[in-house]
């Protein structure tokens, strides 16, 4: 029986990334700060908002509740993040309020 993943177990930085991707609903986040596997957001990333015409472009309605099971998606994200520990996420692709791609720049190991 594997775990579930919700949004009241997240830490607060984690949680607030979570709300942050659900208001944005469409778009990227870029220059996203990780330390120790914690997403930095102070100060802030650039947020870039995608708008398409005739669709959906207001906030997630899970960015109203406390508390929900995490999909698939954010859970593996945040395991990611955990990996990277510090770093820098340069662009989190965000479609339905979720991570779909995330670009890293990682340092070749001799």
């Amino acid at each position: 029986m594997s775990e579930v993943t919700t949004k009241a177990s997240l830490t607060p930085a984690r949680r607030r990334l979570l709300e942050l991707m659900q208001e944005i609903n469409f778009g990227r986040i870029e220059g996203l700060a990780v330390r120790g596997g914690e997403p930095v957001l102070d100060p802030p990333p650039r947020v870039v908002r995608e708008i398409k015409f005739g669709g959906e472009n207001g906030p997630r309605r899970e960015l109203g509740s406390d508390d929900f099971a995490l999909k698939a998606q954010a859970v593996e994200f945040f395991t990611h993040l955990s990996r990277l520990g510090d770093g820098t996420v340069e662009i989190l692709e965000i479609k339905h309020g979720l991570p779909f791609r995330m670009s890293v720049e990682e340092a070749v190991r001799a």
